[in-house]
């Protein structure tokens, strides 16, 4: 979907405060439901999907590390 959600308002407070080159929020059980926002330029999303998917690998390893403890 392009244009605005229901979170492009908070995304845009969040890159303007950060002023960050793109933002990727996940709202789970927000105030306004299940949501997502991305703000980015072009080329940036282009390399989206291999960034979260590195996101996603570090998410995993951390949580196991901390349910195991370091390995």
């Amino acid at each position: 979907m392009e244009g605005p959600g229901k979170y492009d308002d908070v995304t845009t407070m969040v890159r303007a405060l950060t002023e960050a080159q793109a933002v990727v929020l996940m709202v789970i059980d927000g105030n306004q439901g299940n949501g997502f926002s991305v703000q980015a330029y072009d080329d940036i999303v282009i390399d989206l999907p291999a960034l979260l998917r590195t996101m996603a690998d570090e998410i995993e390893k951390e949580g196991k590390e901390q349910l195991n403890g370091p390995r």
